[in-house]
């Protein structure tokens, strides 16, 4: 494989903004529209690497910065040669900056605060104060050896209106820069490979605030735009109207990443059909550990498509006693491999049992419907 980061345009669809691109890095290819399953503490959860392989993944986010520093420690990383060895993945992987994790934490005082320089928080089990900047932030990126990484930021939050959007956004911005200096000292991770930088634009749920954080990021000159904020995927609506401020300001040659998209399968469609190519969220496994399993098929309406079925919100809770004795697999026509192998009621009882087996099979169901939305979708372009 080449040892080099590259990205270019394959197609885009006639009448929407929805694309495929074709992005190449040190661990192999992607073509987008792609999901990444979460791995948020190098493994993503009930899932080995060739399951993830087999329900269609193309690439995962893999080991959070903020985690990775926790547990097991950079040293265990570095001794082990970096992410994709330690947990066996040798398809290409995104890791974030611990932007998020440093605002969910700074909520509560005692464990976290944030200032210019950066977040101060105390180690989970040791209590050790941890400094994360700009610069410890990219450092610990490349010790962990991600094919991407991201720019430290600090995530908008929505409670605290205009003020708090504009604080997070200069931060991020004074952020940028300082990452973008640490990681042209040495483009590559700490085992040779090219990582890409990405950028994260800022600036809540206010349009003059997203059109200039991105005209920053765009000045920065990266490799890839990331949109993030906490209402980013939490609230669909506002995020597809956010994308729309932002598109036309965005260059056609560049990932487009929608931090934490993809509650449900649909959300995928939505913002792929405005542009955007990648995008990550731990609820697929989450609501599949919790009896919440993705059913519904992808339909094509007015040259686009929606995800529909006969269930209420496209889901299947497996905990219910009508599927006690249920044959059928979870969803008719799904190729995944618990579908193929198993039924309704063998998963009612495993869930009922509370057995481990139940949350892998259940994953592997859940992961495997948001890659074969991806394929359709991009399918669809493709042939449009």
């Amino acid at each position: 494989m080449s040892n080099v980061f590259q990205s270019h345009l394959v197609k885009q669809h006639s009448n929407r903004p929805a694309r495929v691109m074709k992005m190449t890095t040190p661990h192999g290819s992607v073509t987008t529209p792609a999901f990444m399953p979460v791995g948020t503490r190098a493994y993503v959860n009930f899932m080995t690497p060739e399951d993830l392989t087999n329900a269609g993944s193309q690439i995962i986010l893999g080991g959070n910065t903020y985690h990775m520093l926790c547990s097991p420690g950079v040293e265990v990383l570095q001794s082990a040669g970096g992410m994709h060895q330690f947990m066996n993945w040798n398809k290409p992987m995104l890791t974030d900056s611990g932007g998020f994790q440093v605002f969910s934490l700074s909520k509560n005082g005692k464990v976290c605060k944030i200032d210019d320089n950066g977040a101060h928080f105390k180690h989970p089990n040791s209590g050790q104060i941890i400094h994360l900047t700009p610069q410890s932030s990219i450092a610990t990126q490349k010790i962990i050896g991600a094919d991407i990484i991201m720019a430290f930021d600090e995530c908008t939050p929505e409670a605290g209106g205009r003020e708090a959007a504009l604080a997070a956004m200069d931060r991020t911005h004074r952020w940028l820069f300082e990452s973008k200096e640490e990681h042209e000292k040495n483009p590559n991770s700490a085992y040779g490979f090219r990582q890409a930088l990405f950028g994260i634009i800022q600036g809540g749920s206010h349009a003059d605030l997203r059109e200039i954080s991105t005209q920053k990021i765009l000045e920065a000159d990266l490799d890839g735009l990331a949109i993030g904020g906490e209402v980013i995927g939490f609230d669909m609506k506002k995020t597809e109207e956010i994308i729309d401020w932002v598109r036309p300001l965005l260059p056609a040659g560049k990932i487009r990443y929608t931090m934490g998209v993809g509650l449900n399968p649909q959300d995928l469609i939505d913002v792929v059909e405005k542009g955007i190519d990648i995008f990550d969220c731990v609820a697929p496994t989450r609501n599949a550990r919790h009896g919440s399993l993705y059913h519904g098929h992808t339909v094509i309406k007015n040259d686009w498509l929606s995800f529909e079925s006969e269930l209420e919100k496209n889901h299947l809770a497996i905990k219910k006693s009508i599927y006690a004795k249920d044959e059928n697999p979870i969803l008719e026509g799904c190729e995944c491999y618990t579908c193929k192998n198993y039924s309704r009621a063998y998963l009612h009882f495993l869930f009922k049992d509370k057995s481990v087996a139940y949350s892998n099979l259940a994953c592997i169901h859940n992961i495997h419907v948001m890659q074969h939305v991806c394929n359709t979708m991009r399918d669809i372009i493709l042939q449009n």
